[in-house]
């Protein structure tokens, strides 16, 4: 058995946290896109929920050539969002309802129109030409070296007016900074304090293993079978171009920022890794990030075996203090209801109940707790960057952003009745929060009723976690803290689990709930409980 433990009694940031697309979220001034004052608005449906805190996606200008992950200015708001004083009064709204506010940050690059950058690219002699990778073509005119975007083709954009190429991870439109600039870290420092001086109580910060990047710019090698599927897509192993040991000062640096506040700010960090052990690498010694994003988790499949994997996996390669997150779904994958489950309503009770009782951080993407799948897109009006951009045809990430079914009604409560959304609405009649939110039988209800046990219970809230092993094929069970069990039947069989008794605190079939198991517990397909000894 593999065991994780810690202290019970741990920070807020150890419970649950829900991801707020903010275009999709809700619109409270009828222009079809989301709005912070939509947000506020809505904070009394997270408090019911009983989150702790919400990642709240790029709220900064932006030309929105990727929604946002462009940034034109690091400390202002977007006018299509708001302002900075409804920001002030987001962060107090939700603090007086007992819920942080975290912001998305990208340092990996900015916006071609950010000030910064037009600077940089005016001239070679430019202060702050350094501010960002530029770089003299090989001899016969070609890129400084091989590495590609990750949104396909060349990372490396040639610049005319200059005669040199700058570097861009992403689209051309996002061009990378210089992370060894030591002004553009001092630059940072000064966003980090500006945002958490007004009360925000932490960051997501995008691609953080990606900012500092090989000084002597190598080629990448190709990929192997070894690496992940993505750098197979790609055709190269990142070596030189992602997660570089010098990272790791950067994001110490923010650490001790963050720890000059009286209620220190949080750092959670998206670490598109696929090694467990380059994941927990970032945790450091208690020093860098609190939080790190399972990517294996997040790409794995809805099967026992593959998630006992990923979790033995994530125990070995986090530091023994560590405190993992599980997410199913986010704004840059299928939905987990449509995904993972397909739709069965079975297995997205499953899902939830699995995010909700491992040991870690549960974060919840906003819909998740209605069970909403994917929109349906027409890949001809795709408005993701990368939909447009990929090898076929097809709506990229957008069927994930779709707006929030908050009702049945024309608008479907995301805004006023009759509006052009930025992106369709879906089916907002078949599931939405109005409907489920009376239905003790729902999808909300449950997700409801497991992050209320998660917070009433310490062995759920913080008990250290440790597998049930001889379980059926299929199947899996764990232990939390001293008294608490997790049975999950992830398969079309019915199964009976040995050695396992409690009171039933939770089940997916409701009606077992209070009922007593004495030794040997049965399960029909797609069934998971709680039980309390």
């Amino acid at each position: 058995m593999h065991a994780m433990s810690r202290d019970a009694a741990g920070p807020w940031w150890h419970g649950v946290l829900y991801h707020v697309y903010l275009r999709s979220f809700a619109d409270s001034d009828g222009d079809g896109v989301g709005d912070i004052r939509g947000l506020i608005a809505r904070l009394d449906h997270l408090a019911w929920l009983g989150v702790d805190g919400i990642w709240v996606s790029p709220v900064m200008p932006s030309p929105n050539d990727d929604w946002g992950y462009d940034v034109a200015d690091y400390c202002a708001v977007a006018p299509e969002y708001g302002s900075l004083d409804d920001v002030d009064e987001l962060v107090a709204a939700a603090g007086e309802r007992g819920i942080r506010v975290l912001f998305d940050l990208v340092p990996n690059h900015s916006s071609d129109r950010h000030p910064w950058f037009l600077a940089s690219r005016s001239s070679r002699d430019d202060p702050k030409r350094d501010w960002y990778v530029w770089r003299d073509p090989k001899a016969d005119g070609s890129p400084p070296n091989n590495w590609v975007s990750s949104f396909f083709g060349s990372a490396w954009k040639l610049d005319d007016a200059t005669g040199q190429y700058y570097l861009h991870s992403f689209l051309e439109a996002q061009a990378d900074l210089n992370w060894w600039n030591e002004q553009v870290r001092a630059a940072f420092d000064e966003i980090l304090r500006f945002w958490f001086d007004r009360g925000i109580a932490g960051f997501r910060i995008d691609v953080v293993h990606k900012m500092v990047k090989d000084p002597e710019l190598r080629d990448n090698p190709p990929a192997s079978e070894s690496d992940s599927f993505i750098e197979r897509v790609w055709g190269q192993r990142e070596l030189h171009n992602a997660d570089q040991p010098q990272n790791h000062a950067v994001i110490r640096r923010w650490r001790t920022i963050a720890e000059q506040y009286p209620d220190p700010r949080v750092l959670v960090g998206e670490t598109y890794l696929f090694d467990q052990r380059r994941v927990g690498a970032y945790h450091g010694r208690d020093d860098e990030l609190h939080l790190t994003f399972n990517i294996p988790f997040l790409w794995s499949t809805f099967e026992a075996g593959a998630i006992r994997d990923v979790v033995d996996a994530t125990t070995a390669g986090y530091p023994p203090d560590a405190w993992p997150v599980w997410n199913g779904g986010s704004h840059d994958i299928s939905r987990f209801p449509t995904r993972w489950c397909g739709g069965d309503g079975r297995k997205i009770r499953l899902a939830l109940m699995l995010l909700l009782t491992l040991r870690g951080t549960a974060l919840l993407y906003y819909g998740d707790e209605i069970g909403m799948g994917d929109g349906a897109v027409d890949p001809a009006a795709a408005r993701d960057p990368l939909g447009r951009r990929a090898p076929r045809p097809n709506a990229g990430r957008d069927p994930a952003r779709t707006p929030m079914q908050w009702t049945a009604a024309d608008g479907a409560g995301f805004t006023v009745p009759g509006a052009t959304t930025w992106l369709p609405i879906g089916d907002a009649a078949a599931c939405n929060v109005e409907s489920q939110r009376g239905d003790p039988g729902s999808v909300l209800s449950w997700c409801w009723h497991l992050i209320a046990l998660r917070r009433a219970s310490t062995d759920m809230s913080g008990g250290a976690m440790r597998f049930v092993d001889g379980t059926p094929g299929g199947v899996l069970a764990w232990r939390r803290g001293e008294r608490t069990s997790v049975a999950l039947n992830l398969s079309d069989e019915a199964a009976v689990i040995d050695g396992v008794g409690g009171a039933v605190r939770a089940g997916t079939r409701r009606e077992r709930e209070g009922e007593r198991v004495e030794g040997t517990l049965a399960l029909d397909p797609w069934e998971g409980v709680v039980l309390y000894e």
